[in-house]
């Protein structure tokens, strides 16, 4: 009965994120062009490149103080309180114009929300260690599903009405979502969800994991960079490459969205049970694949380019939802909160590094080298994850000769 009750309850987190990450995204793909309707040309560029990044410096500066606070109040609070943050911002926006208070609002936006992190440590609390390769892959693809599905209504929405009722629907959306976790999430506060031996397993470990704990969270931050490299400039090295239409530039764009939906859970299986040196061992050869796919787009047809993207997409998801199962195994119960908001954060100030790395790469040396330079980042990937599989067997043989 326990376990349907752990089933619902994951169930129920699935839905919550794909609404609330789809009601960002509504207006995510969109914020260029209501930008470019109420900028000057002298502040456009500096405008278009903010408002993605000022919500993620929010979410970098606070993310570890919610997670501590989530640690002590319990994660259903911390939900709230983002479902609320992303509702009362997104109501704001939607009355906003003036290109700077729309910055400053994204920044608050990020600050005050943050939904990822307490959702995956309210996750955790109800998932057998065993099972968290699976909580993250599923709360991966319910990410992806929401920015396709938000990106596709936000797009009709914007055809019929206009930006004003996207903000709008977005905030309530993320209100009554809200209300739902109230009303149907248990609480977890003072009545910890896993039972005794699940609780146990996750605070056994052999010595202090901090060290692996924090390479593992630079490992996932470096993927994450290098796989945002291409955001500035993906729609203007297609373009520029193959003179196409903007729907094919946009349909080529989900590709890889769809890939890591269909492949999360698959890949996920095959992690399970694995040791944290069998599972990097494992990853190397994703990495591998990667850097390969990486030079090959940089001389692709048009078609062998979607296909290939499409394949980027199905290795990525073997990536940030296994990285983050293993950082959450390797980190004690009672600590979820503060761990999984930190991990965010350097997933954040990660995302700002390769957004900003990307727009530097179309000034010099020019988006031709766009895939070059990624298959490089790749490379520099595979280096370190054989470095820290070294490291951690010669730690684990010093300790039995201890």
């Amino acid at each position: 009965m326990k376990l349907l009750k752990n089933h619902l309850i994951i169930g129920f987190l699935f839905g919550i994120q794909i609404i609330s990450m789809g009601a960002m995204e509504m207006s995510g793909p969109f914020w260029p062009i209501h930008l470019q309707n109420n900028s000057s040309d002298s502040l456009l560029p500096f405008a278009l490149t903010m408002v993605y990044v000022a919500p993620m410096i929010g979410i970098m500066l606070t993310s570890t103080f919610w997670g501590k606070v989530g640690d002590r109040m319990g994660n259903k609070a911390m939900i709230i309180r983002a479902l609320l943050g992303l509702s009362i911002t997104q109501i704001l926006l939607s009355f906003c114009n003036d290109p700077w208070l729309i910055l400053l609002l994204r920044f608050i936006q990020g600050a005050c929300a943050g939904y990822i992190a307490p959702a995956q440590a309210y996750g955790v609390a109800v998932t057998a260690p065993r099972k968290r390769t699976h909580l993250f892959a599923l709360l991966q693809v319910s990410t992806n599903i929401g920015s396709l599905l938000g990106a596709l209504a936000g797009g009709l929405i914007l055809d019929y009405l206009n930006f004003f009722w996207i903000n709008m629907m977005a905030g309530w959306l993320c209100m009554l979502s809200a209300v739902a976790v109230f009303l149907f999430l248990p609480s977890d506060k003072h009545s910890p969800l896993l039972s005794p031996a699940n609780t146990a397993h996750t605070t056994k470990k052999n010595g202090s994991p901090q060290t692996i704990v924090k390479q593992l969270m630079l490992l996932t931050g470096l993927l994450l960079m290098i796989r945002l490299i291409t955001l500035p400039s993906f729609s203007l090295y297609i373009e520029k490459t193959y003179s196409t239409d903007y729907w094919v530039i946009g349909l080529i764009y989900g590709l890889q969205a769809m890939g890591v939906i269909l492949s999360a859970q698959l890949w996920a299986k095959w992690f399970e049970h694995q040791s944290i040196v069998a599972s990097l061992t494992r990853l190397r050869w994703i990495i591998f694949g990667c850097a390969a796919i990486a030079i090959s787009l940089a001389n692709a047809s048009i078609i062998w380019f979607a296909l290939l993207y499409f394949i980027w997409g199905i290795l990525l998801g073997a990536t940030t939802p296994i990285l983050t199962a293993l950082i959450s195994s390797a980190s004690p119960a009672k600590h979820q909160g503060y761990v999984l908001g930190l991990s965010q954060s350097i997933n954040q100030f990660a995302s700002i590094g390769g957004i900003s790395l990307g727009s530097i790469l179309i000034i010099y040396p020019g988006i031709n080298m766009l895939f070059y330079y990624i298959s490089v980042g790749y490379l520099i990937c595979l280096s370190t994850i054989i470095l820290l599989t070294k490291h951690i067997i010669n730690k684990e043989q010093y300790e039995k000769k201890v």
